[in-house]
């Protein structure tokens, strides 16, 4: 069973880092386009952050200079710099595994004022 698992929330003041995690287990042959999404209380899940299976990463206008999302085998990260209060929300990650969509559970980030 293919999994994906993230990790790295947590409560965090402005201006401080988080690096999130995004790990796929299982029986896996290919991992495509993985996307990390959020969803503040009470709003739609937005798209955050894209990268690509040959590394190409696509960002909302909102994180762009302060987000990084890169990934390394079967984890795929999401480097939070310059954190905002507008940042609190849970964190997800989408994967295109073995051509099947798949997504995590999510974690929580809380930014504090």
């Amino acid at each position: 069973q293919v999994q994906l698992v993230e990790s790295g929330g947590g409560l965090v003041q402005a201006g401080g880092s988080l690096r999130l995690s995004c790990a796929a287990s299982g029986r896996i042959s290919t991992i495509g386009v993985v996307t990390w999404h959020r969803q503040a209380p009470g709003n739609p899940r937005e798209l955050v952050a894209s990268i690509t299976s040959g590394g190409r990463t696509n960002y909302v206008d909102s994180v762009k200079g302060r987000f990084t999302i890169s990934r390394d085998k079967n984890t795929v990260y999401l480097q939070m710099n310059s954190l905002k209060p507008g940042d609190t929300a849970v964190y997800y990650c989408r994967a295109l595994v073995n051509d099947i969509e798949r997504w995590g559970t999510g974690t929580l980030v809380t930014v504090s004022s």
